[in-house]
């Protein structure tokens, strides 16, 4: 299974911590590309990048001018489109199997009814209102559960009680 993202209208003056934690919560909990469109932000993909050369991949970050087309391109390579949304159904009835490849579309500023109508399914960790990061990362834990094979990191963190941590390579 393929696990890729696209996060929808970044705004480089307002979302850009919303959407580095939406980068880290995807590359954390198994996707394996994030897509954003809106405004190209440089510093954004800078900060996703070292975070991966850091703690390894594989994850890269592109910026989508066309996220419509996007999310076509992606359907048309066989990809199950998963909107999360707090107005779709309720995400534990969504049958998770191994063989399916999961383009998942998170939100940033008002979303368009077109991404309600590509999607194959609209979905919801809650039917309140919740964060990006939050449903994302619920949704991604359901599905992938807890990732630990990165691959070609310098760093990594070793679990402890009271103390932080770090392997380095």
């Amino acid at each position: 299974m393929k696990i890729e993202v696209l996060r929808l209208n970044h705004r480089i003056a307002r979302d850009v911590r919303v959407s580095t934690h939406v980068a880290l919560t995807s590359r954390a909990l198994g996707a394996s590309r994030i897509y954003y469109s809106g405004q190209k932000d440089n510093s954004f993909e800078t900060s996703v990048n070292k975070i991966t050369e850091k703690f390894g991949g594989p994850f890269e970050i592109l910026f989508e001018k066309n996220d419509i087309e996007l999310i076509k391109g992606k359907k048309r390579d066989g990809f199950t489109i998963i909107h999360l949304t707090v107005y779709g159904k309720d995400f534990r009835e969504f049958e998770k199997t191994k063989n399916r490849n999961l383009f998942v579309v998170v939100g940033g500023e008002k979303v368009e009814p077109e991404f309600y109508k590509l999607a194959d399914f609209n979905l919801s960790v809650t039917n309140q209102p919740i964060s990006e990061v939050s449903a994302l990362g619920i949704f991604l834990y359901e599905i992938c559960g807890y990732r630990e094979d990165f691959k070609n990191y310098k760093l990594k963190v070793i679990g402890s009680e009271k103390a932080k941590l770090l392997k380095k390579l």
